[in-house]
């Protein structure tokens, strides 16, 4: 049963017709025990995508995965590598046509590298407390000296590594840069200014 689950990965011509693209994304799957766990997307094709990740399922295993930008994908397991794995994507013709206009977008966004934190103004949100969460779980206390739609700078404690994905709040990014007091993040999602005013406003 597993080898015939690995044997519906996409054809050469599949292969040749979907161009993989490689992106920055993040998002979360669930295997089939129903453990979730957080990934990146190392490149993609609406035929099959890379993930980076801590955990793997089997070869063979099916997985759900939730991607930014994205939605949901489903799909099995083809290549476990060092950092993470490689699946197949089971979708419908329409949902891969769907799937490579999306790519088509953002990798024109990569290329072209949108300076999207640049052209969004910093502020200092009126509530700056928060809480940092790491991708094992850990959560520390800190406080956001500036945001802004695309990012923020964080005093903390502590030094996640460049590249290590977490969460501010509720939003997911990456660390992107350290200084003498803190880290500064990039959101995996460009947000709105009605999501920033809620998640960092006057809460108790």
């Amino acid at each position: 049963m597993r080898a015939t689950a690995i044997d519906q990965s996409p054809s050469r011509v599949e292969r040749r017709n979907f161009q993989r693209v490689r992106v920055k994304i993040y998002g979360r799957f669930m295997l089939e025990d129903r453990t979730e766990h957080p990934c990146q997307v190392i490149d993609m094709s609406p035929g099959n995508v890379a993930l980076r990740a801590d955990n793997h399922g089997q070869l063979g295993e099916k997985v759900i995965a939730y991607v930014d930008h994205i939605g949901r994908i489903e799909g099995i397991v083809t290549r476990i590598m060092e950092d993470g794995f490689a699946m197949t994507i089971v979708a419908s013709d329409r949902k891969k046509d769907k799937l490579a206009a999306q790519l088509t977008w953002l990798a024109n966004k990569h290329e072209l590298d949108l300076p999207e934190d640049r052209r969004h103004e910093r502020v200092a949100p009126r509530n700056p407390l928060t809480t940092l969460q790491l991708a094992d779980g850990r959560q520390y206390q800190c406080r956001i000296i500036d945001l802004s739609l695309s990012g923020a700078a964080v005093e903390i404690d502590v030094r996640p590594a460049l590249g290590m994905q977490v969460v501010l709040g509720t939003m997911r990014g990456q660390v992107v840069r350290h200084f003498e007091d803190g880290i500064a993040i990039e959101f995996a999602v460009v947000q709105r200014s009605e999501t920033l005013d809620s998640e960092f406003s006057d809460r108790a």
